[in-house]
């Protein structure tokens, strides 16, 4: 294929010009507050004028640094699957893990769900990932991209929260120092090249700017026909005017069926069933939560007798270790994270039904924190694949997987649901602070 400089028809160029420099509407995710976002210099960021949520972050030359550093993500994750992570030895026994042993070990043990979860948040949602946003950038380089990538980008956005490579690190990490004293370990070339992974990641993050992605798409015409962007010039959302929740395009849906012009994804006022969508994963959330941790997540075997442990015993093992920064991580992570990410979305949702006024900005940061750190919680899960992949060494040494561990992969998985499913600008909606949108609570 022929790479080209982007090129557009010089009026209607001029045309798109003088409408993001007069600044475009917006709404904010956070409170529903619409108002005009103004043109950006890299390095510039705008908030939202009621609760100081960022609205965008403009960054230098968001497009090129951003595909060079997918690729080079790529390319090390590639010598992550191919390399060891760990080897460990033992009574003359030696055995080693890597990326997908740990996972397969937890199938032929008879927990394929937790077999499945690993898979998808270690290997396929960061490939997927970082794949979909090399062929976005590619194809946004091409003299005529195609058209499809508009949904390739959405998907990146609803995998980003489901790619867990930090995550995962921290779970080697605990299961390294639980090892240390057992056997003889020997880090593999693919840890380090996972912890690389992570920062180059971490940086492709940093140096994207979502909205400029949308932004040159629609530049180059990738959306079927022109956008009209005569929502800009509205007053208000009470003249009809919608914003996507993939790709942030506020428009009239009434003029394209329901339907973003740019992403083509179904425009929404809000979250479709929110309130009564997250209610009924955090309740089930809940009731896993007790054999969670009531069961052991993994049983340690040697010599024939098994000594099964449950989360807070991990805990504990490393606190007589005197591992007390991590054990003070895995308590964080494993036991308060969990609940008080429980605890958090129930006073959203109780808030929200009940039409609270007070302290909304300080609920709606609640909510981005529950919404972040949830996916931490996996730390236990991770380090139990490591474990279980490692130590096998028949009756001297072995651990095993445990049904705790299942009901405790539910709780994180749907604590991560219920808050991903939850729409935030409810709880100003139903303090009265958006009247056009009162009563869609539900």
């Amino acid at each position: 294929m022929t790479l080209a400089a982007p090129t557009a028809d010089t009026a209607l160029a001029g045309a798109r010009e003088a409408w993001r420099t007069a600044g475009r509407l917006c709404e904010c995710a956070s409170c529903g507050q619409f108002q005009k976002l103004p043109s950006l210099l890299p390095g510039e960021a705008a908030r939202c004028i009621r609760c100081d949520a960022v609205l965008r972050r403009a960054r230098v030359d968001p497009l090129g640094r951003a595909l060079a550093l997918n690729i080079a993500a790529l390319s090390i994750f590639a010598v992550a699957c191919l390399m060891t992570l760990m080897t460990v030895s033992t009574a003359g026994m030696v055995r080693d893990a890597s990326l997908f042993s740990g996972p397969i070990d937890m199938g032929r043990s008879g927990l394929w769900e937790l077999t499945i979860v690993v898979m998808f948040t270690t290997v396929v949602a960061p490939i997927a990932k970082l794949s979909a946003m090399v062929y976005v950038l590619v194809g946004l380089r091409l003299s005529r991209p195609p058209r499809h990538i508009r949904r390739v980008y959405a998907l990146v956005e609803h995998l980003r929260p489901w790619s867990m490579v930090e995550v995962f690190l921290l779970g080697v990490l605990v299961a390294y120092t639980k090892l240390i004293d057992l056997v003889h370990i020997e880090i593999g070339v693919a840890l380090y090249a996972m912890a690389l992974l992570m920062l180059t990641m971490i940086a492709a993050e940093a140096v994207l700017d979502r909205q400029a992605v949308w932004d040159e798409m629609e530049r180059r015409g990738v959306p079927h026909g022109d956008i009209d962007h005569a929502a800009t010039a509205l007053s208000g959302p009470a003249d009809g005017a919608l914003s996507c929740h993939t790709c942030g395009l506020v428009s009239l849906p009434h003029d394209h069926d329901d339907h973003c012009p740019r992403c083509g994804s179904a425009l929404h006022a809000r979250k479709p069933n929110a309130v009564s969508r997250a209610w009924a994963l955090l309740i089930a959330a809940a009731i896993l939560y007790v054999p969670a941790n009531v069961y052991p997540v993994l049983q340690f075997i040697q010599l024939g007798s098994g000594e099964p442990s449950t989360i807070l015993g991990g805990v504990v093992e490393l606190l007589d270790g005197g591992m007390w920064p991590l054990a003070a991580l895995v308590f964080f992570a494993s036991v308060a994270v969990p609940m008080l990410k429980i605890a958090g979305l129930l006073l959203l949702l109780v808030s929200t039904q009940l039409g609270w006024t007070h302290r909304l900005r300080d609920r709606t940061k609640l909510y981005f924190a529950v919404n972040a750190i949830g996916r931490w919680s996996m730390i236990d899960i991770f380090m139990e694949t490591i474990l279980v992949a490692l130590v096998r060494f028949g009756d001297v040494v072995s651990i095993e997987p445990g049904m705790g561990a299942i009901a405790f992969c539910g709780v994180v998985i749907l604590t991560m649901l219920a808050a991903e499913g939850f729409d935030p600008r409810l709880m100003w909606d139903t303090a009265g602070e958006n009247p056009h949108r009162r009563g869609e609570a539900h």
